[in-house]
């Protein structure tokens, strides 16, 4: 059931994407060009993201387990530290100049986008880039 329900899931969430714009990287880079031609649209879809996961969250953190009996599993960090403010800043130079994030970039990848090969493969190298600096720490 959980497989199941975990494949509802990232399908909703997929189609979700592909309807709301976000896996066309034109549409990100629009979002994120204040400066020019800026498209707010994107902005709209994460409001309603937020209106969604907001209730969501506050009714879980109320519970021990999921619906289908998993332990719940909220975040816990309340801090703001440097290497959270690092990522964030690599992360939004990397939206802006890709116009890809994870999420979406899977869905282009599914969807046989050329561009998001290319941002997946270096995406996996990053990580495995970390992985390696973190390791040798």
């Amino acid at each position: 059931m959980m497989v199941l329900t975990a494949f509802f899931a990232g399908l909703v969430f997929g189609l979700g994407l592909i309807v709301s714009g976000m896996a066309n990287p034109a549409k990100v880079l629009g979002f994120l060009d204040l400066a020019g031609r800026w498209d707010p649209s994107l902005a709209l879809v994460m409001l309603g993201a937020i209106g969604v996961g907001l209730p969501a969250f506050y009714l879980a953190q109320r519970r021990k387990l999921s619906w289908l009996g998993a332990a719940m599993q909220l975040p816990s960090a309340t801090h703001i530290d440097r290497p959270l403010l690092l990522g964030g800043l690599l992360f939004g130079v990397g939206w802006g100049i890709a116009g890809f994030c994870p999420g979406p970039a899977l869905v282009a990848l599914g969807m046989g986008e050329i561009k998001a090969v290319v941002f997946v493969l270096a995406m996996l190298a990053g990580m495995w880039l970390f992985e390696l600096v973190a390791r040798r720490r």
